[in-house]
């Protein structure tokens, strides 16, 4: 065999495939309709299962009785999820499940389910620190260096009060799955953001080994870190299945529940202190903040965020325990919090120093951990952003219509995970792709086969893809935005270990050593010698008669080879014009500049930006779980009053990516994260640049706006 494999990158100028902006290979099966999600699967027999939730925040199951909802004609199973004696933390808490032949039968059957509830004490008010009492836990207090003193002696100090509030995921594909039984075999179709290993989670609670459960996947309807296990609809609906006889059970939360219990991003809220130098150099921060992710409470987000050097410092935080429903990761967990505290008191110490915001974040450079690339990207975000040109102090400007600039910055890591994949090569010329991976829609479908036909000298379209399934080779979780890291340095292993299997193949031709050969343009070719190649085609004819090339290869976090990495920044600057009468901020333009490692497909990587941002606006604008202190639910469970942002709202997207070659050279790096991570700390900085006030939290409603404008605190 040919001697090991260089499984380097190929340099930038010599790729024929990679770095092409290539269109998403799913995306004309999604622009009309005919791809199938979890949810729209449909199978003969299948039952439609649906909960009853708890109606109280807190309370005790005293007794249950699901005699009527049995009788139910139509009805083909019932269980008790929460049963007698048992304790409910939040609202929505599953309490039982029918699986009945239609969706209406199975919600006048829970109608039916009679429960008596003793209602216990909640509290619901994670804003609200002050009320929180023995809700609060102390985190303990953190000092590095000599803040008091660093305080005292500054020339300026800053002291303001920040809040970002609790984000539903609100995935528009809600929780759940279609899940049958067949024997001791289970078969499921789920939405999930880890095929792999979504069986090895749930086998221990029906009792059966992982290897029994199959799972299929082919698209799913958003995730964003709240998919990654089945979650308690997966196992529920094992158990309805299995007490109707096998058959197939559809159980996806309904809209209310999936806001009320599938997930969230915690909340943050902040009293920070920077003290510094009138030219805008930071020496001291102080910050205590508490935060909710709901019954588990939350712990501190990274602060001081990026300008983690600062000498002097003092942070204490408490973490708040609600009767809501647990958080779950939400791109970039406790990023978005950490880049809103920290960016939104950078920009109030630069206010009260006199000073621009840019000069101040740029003065500071030496705090961040990448100072170089911060610098690049900083003068970068100022000149697509017109900054010198538009920016104006703060409380400079009169009128109802004013204008306002505002920045912030990100960080994340972005390694590959670890998977493995597996090359075919067929006699025939065809070449099969396999890896039990998923695609959430950020286009690893088509990156996996750029990667493939780049190694192999091909085309896209002469690479065959089959993903979705965890009988292939393992694929990790997509999270922390390790995906792209992970599968594509698997696919280029494992199709260099296949082709050079094929050079073994083709070099006896040429009496030449396998190591001469190389694959170029659908051509096996000697190097050095253009005469003397073949048509891919003809080189697979040389594979043994009956037999194929089948290899694999994995990415091992520990051992990258060079061919993925981690680390990235971002800077990003938001142009906003707010109605000081109304209180209405619109966009006009959004301006990301965001490093990123080797691109493997640059409209995919931009995609990427352009989804963060526009999740981001919506944050900024619009998002927030409203509950009642009074009855602990949830206000706005339902896609009418939970707002998401339109294409109106998202104004001008401008992306650049930062693909000098210093950082092509790093590998590939995850892009799906941080460019969600900076804009409400952007946003809330622009308004308060447009106004000359600081509205304290998000989103940037007309009520908070007006709010501010007029003094109140309501």
């Amino acid at each position: 065999m040919a001697n090991t494999p260089v499984y380097n990158w190929p340099p930038m100028n010599t790729r024929k495939v990679i770095g092409k902006p290539l269109k998403r290979l799913d995306g004309p099966v999604k622009a009309s309709g005919r791809a199938k999600y979890g949810s729209d699967k449909k199978f003969p027999g299948m039952l439609f299962a649906t909960y009853l939730g708890s109606p109280h925040a807190h309370a005790r199951v005293n007794s249950i009785d699901t005699s009527e909802a049995e009788k139910i004609p139509g009805v083909r199973a019932v269980h008790v999820i929460t049963g007698p004696g048992k304790e409910i933390q939040w609202q929505g808490t599953e309490v039982a499940a029918v699986a009945a032949d239609t969706e209406e039968i199975a919600r006048d059957a829970v109608r039916r389910i009679k429960v008596d509830y003793e209602v216990l004490p909640h509290f619901v008010d994670d804003a609200n620190l002050s009320a929180a009492g023995s809700h609060g836990k102390a985190a303990g207090e953190v000092v590095q260096g000599d803040p008091d003193k660093a305080i005292q002696e500054a020339e300026v100090v800053s002291d303001g009060t920040y809040g970002i509030p609790i984000v539903t995921h609100c995935c528009l594909e809600p929780h759940g799955c279609v899940i049958s039984w067949k024997g001791d075999q289970v078969e499921a179709w789920p939405s999930t953001q880890f095929v792999t290993g979504w069986a090895g989670t749930l086998a221990p609670n029906l009792k059966v080994p992982a290897a029994n459960i199959h799972v299929l996947q082919d698209y799913i309807g958003g995730g964003f870190g709240s998919k990654f296990a089945p979650g308690a609809w997966a196992e529920i609906g094992a158990i309805l299945s299995q007490k109707a006889g096998g058959r197939p059970v559809k159980i996806f939360l309904e809209r209310n529940m999936e806001l009320e219990i599938a997930g969230h991003r915690p909340s943050a809220y902040g009293n920070i202190k920077i003290a510094g130098k009138k030219d805008g150099s930071i020496t001291a921060w102080q910050s205590s903040t508490w935060a909710s992710g709901g019954f588990p409470g939350a712990g501190s987000p990274p602060l001081p965020y990026v300008y983690s050097n600062i000498p002097n410092q003092r942070r204490n935080h408490v973490s708040v325990s609600t009767n809501i429903a647990g958080s779950q990761a939400w791109r970039a967990p406790n990023n978005q919090q950490a880049s809103f505290l920290t960016c939104s008191a950078l920009e109030d110490f630069a206010a009260k120093a006199g000073v621009d915001p840019m000069e101040v974040f740029r003065k500071n450079l030496s705090y961040t951990p990448r100072a170089e690339l911060y610098g690049y990207q900083l003068d970068k975000a100022a000149e697509l952003s017109e900054w010198k040109k538009l920016w104006k102090p703060r409380g400079s400007q009169t009128g109802a219509l004013r204008r306002g600039l505002g920045m912030g910055v990100n960080a994340w890591g972005g390694g590959g995970h670890a998977c493995t994949a597996r090359t075919t090569i067929n006699p025939d010329g065809s070449v099969l792709l396999e890896m039990g991976t998923q695609d959430l829609g950020t286009g690893t479908r088509t990156v996996m086969v750029q990667v493939a036909a780049e190694t192999l000298g091909l085309q896209p379209n002469q690479v065959k893809l089959v993903i979705g399934d965890n009988h292939l080779p393992p694929g990790g979780s997509s999270g922390g935005s390790t995906t792209v890291g992970g599968v594509s340095s698997a696919t280029r292993k494992s199709s260099m270990n296949a082709l050079y299997k094929l050079f073994d193949a083709v070099a006896p031709a040429w009496n030449v050593q396998p190591e001469q050969l190389e694959a170029v343009d659908g051509q096996i070719r000697v190097k050095g010698t253009p005469g003397k190649s073949m048509t891919w085609a003809a080189a697979c004819k040389k594979i043994a008669p009956g037999s194929k090339i089948q290899e694999t290869g994995a990415n091992e976090q520990r051992n990258p080879m060079g061919l993925n990495t981690a680390g990235v920044g971002g800077v990003q600057v938001a142009d906003v014009t707010v109605d000081t009468e109304t209180g209405q901020v619109r966009v006009n333009r959004f301006v990301a500049v965001q490093d990123c490692g080797l691109i493997i497909n640059p409209r995919l990587a931009e995609s990427q930006c352009y989804g963060g941002i526009i999740m981001g606006i919506s944050t900024a604008l619009l998002e927030e779980r409203i509950t009642d202190n009074e009855t602990g639910h949830m206000l706005n469970a339902d896609m009418e009053f939970y707002k998401l942002a339109g294409i109106r709202d998202v104004g001008d997207i401008v992306v650049h990516l930062d693909i000098r070659e210093e950082n092509d050279k790093r590998g590939v790096i995850g892009l799906g994260e941080p460019p969600a991570i900076a804009i409400c700390a952007a946003i809330g900085n622009a308004v308060a640049n447009a106004i000359g006030m600081r509205v304290p939290h998000i989103p940037m409603t007309p009520m908070h706006v007006l709010n501010t404008l007029e003094g109140r605190k309501a």
